[in-house]
């Protein structure tokens, strides 16, 4: 099966041209975390200012997740049509513009209709970012997709800290007016290198020839996947889902529970997902060694059984500092299986998988603000937030379940031509070498 986004007339890529794709990639990366946190941590004082309920601000959050979902189907069109280093530059130039519009609202309803245009960058993003993540993966032979997702951790940590150190003297408008001119600057220095480099064709893809009606040239014709196929994508789609539950919830009431619940500072509140970015950062940077060491069915179950444990003590521990070290654990679980799932979805069936896995485990965060309003509404806000805990034990079993799928096309892999990162005996392996499926 051909992976799509691929120009052919463009030489193979080089050990150079990839570490520099590589670099650029990481600070959209970071920079996508860094936005989305920096508007996280004001959600406290933009309910106070919409003067919305539990319920109502649950509904207004739901914007971004339903923004999200609503374009990732039609991102993924973008992809293979335009190419997904051009989507990815213009979908965080937007989400860097957009950032700004929550903060001038004034009612749960205006919060959620702008927050529809913020989803949509953000949704947007995911799927370009993530499709450009998979090609090199597959051309660097090595499953480095968790350290992109690190570079977001990161950024989430460092937009969480940032916004705690505002909070007390910079409104939100002035504090994320500042964000989206930090946003943009950054994308003026690491665009260019995204733009002017084609994606890279990987080990084990077709180099397509010219076809009449292509978008590009030498683009070749997206070929349906199988059955199997699209069965494979939809359970890591699943898998997904169960953790952008976790990681929505955390993004959208993480804060709101400790200063509710335990009477921490707005300070102290914005350092509980900080924290939590922060354990993800360091499950993510390890991420690459774990997965070549365990195998991906071993991590992915680990990560949800420890996930499962942390948000436990998160949600119910009577102590700030308690639920702060379960927020710490739940990240470190959570952290690599959403990568993991979009990456095997995008090994499988190219930016359309990652655009259909990730259609799904966005939905998670579409499902997260309202189902945790509504329950904190009828029973506590700490019970509700128990359900993260649930589908992380979901998401490790299912993903034992699913521990035959492939994570590759079936079909020989044709050997490299030409000069390129892998070395001669290194062409002729699957990439199921690299992601192995099952242990």
């Amino acid at each position: 099966m051909p992976f799509r986004n691929k120009v052919s007339p463009a030489p193979p890529a080089t050990a150079s041209s990839l570490s520099a794709l590589r670099t650029a990639l990481t600070l959209f990366f970071a920079l996508d975390g860094f936005l989305f946190a920096g508007w996280v941590v004001r959600i406290p004082a933009i309910k106070e200012q919409t003067g919305a309920s539990e319920s109502h601000l649950g509904l207004a959050l739901l914007g971004v997740s339903a923004g999200a979902v609503v374009t990732m189907t039609l991102t993924g069109r973008l992809c293979r049509r335009f190419g997904n280093h051009p989507v990815t530059v213009g979908s965080v130039a937007l989400l860097s513009l957009s950032i700004v519009l929550p903060p001038l609202t004034h009612s749960a309803l205006a919060l959620g209709l702008v927050l529809l245009v913020f989803g949509a960058s953000y949704g947007a993003a995911n799927v370009a970012m993530n499709s450009a993540a998979v090609d090199l993966v597959t051309a660097l032979r090595r499953p480095v997709i968790s350290s992109f997702h690190a570079a977001y951790s990161l950024g989430g940590m460092a937009g969480a800290g940032l916004g705690g150190l505002l909070a007390g003297g910079l409104s939100p408008t002035v504090h994320l007016l500042l964000l989206s001119g930090l946003g943009l600057a950054v994308i003026a220095v690491a665009g260019p290198a995204l733009v002017r480099h084609p994606a890279p064709v990987g080990e084990h893809e077709e180099r397509a020839l010219p076809s009449e009606g292509s978008a590009l040239p030498g683009r070749a014709a997206p070929a349906k996947p199988d059955r199997r196929t699209r069965r494979a994508v939809v359970v890591f789609g699943v898998i997904a889902l169960c953790t952008a539950y976790g990681e929505g919830a955390m993004a959208d009431w993480s804060a709101l529970h400790l200063t509710q619940d335990l009477d921490a500072s707005a300070g102290l509140a914005a350092a509980g997902y900080a924290l939590f970015a922060l354990a993800m950062t360091a499950g993510r940077l390890s991420g690459t060694v774990l997965q070549e060491r365990l195998g991906q069915t071993r991590a992915l179950v680990l990560g949800g059984a420890t996930a499962t444990a942390g948000m436990l003590v998160g949600a119910l521990a009577p102590s700030v500092w308690v639920v702060l070290l379960g927020f710490a654990v739940a990240g470190v679980g959570l952290a690599n299986i959403f990568p993991m799932a979009i990456g095997r979805a995008g090994a499988l069936a190219g930016p359309g998988g990652v655009a259909t896995a990730s259609t799904l485990g966005y939905g998670g965060m579409l499902l997260s603000p309202p189902a945790i309003g509504f329950l904190a509404d009828w029973f506590t806000l700490p019970l509700a937030l128990t359900t993260v805990a649930v589908l992380a034990a979901a998401a490790s079993v299912i993903g034992w379940a699913a521990r035959d799928v492939p994570t590759a096309p079936a079909g020989p892999a044709p050997a490299r031509t030409g000069p390129g990162p892998a070395s001669a005996d290194q062409a002729s392996r699957v990439t199921d070498d690299v992601l192995p499926a099952s242990e």
